[in-house]
């Protein structure tokens, strides 16, 4: 019985997503999740020369995008439609080399 007592205490709990920064705000508040979240945002640090690192670097940036409104949003649009366009010019100018290559 005492166990269980002492591990009510609120020293004794764990902390969840609140880190330091936010010691003394209301963890039920959802302005203070949100910024928790941003801030579990900007210290993960995922290794960036892996396949792994590389997707969660693109999916934190669809991520971002989706926030975003207004101009931010367009221009993440943009951005994002210019390389799927050079990815299909490249790849169309490499079949056309490689059609020459086996039909010439």
């Amino acid at each position: 019985m005492a166990s269980a007592r002492a591990a009510d205490a609120p020293d004794e709990r764990p902390r969840g997503d609140l880190d330091d920064e936010l010691i003394g705000l209301d963890p039920d508040d959802p302005e203070t999740r949100a910024f928790a979240e941003h801030l579990h945002r900007m210290q993960r640090q995922p290794p960036g020369f892996t396949i792994e690192g590389s997707l969660a670097g693109v999916e934190q940036f669809a991520d971002s995008a989706n926030r975003a409104g207004g101009l931010r949003r367009l221009l993440a649009v943009v951005v994002v439609s210019l390389i799927l366009l050079g990815a299909v010019i490249s790849i169309w100018y490499y079949l056309g080399d490689l059609v020459a290559v086996f039909f010439d």
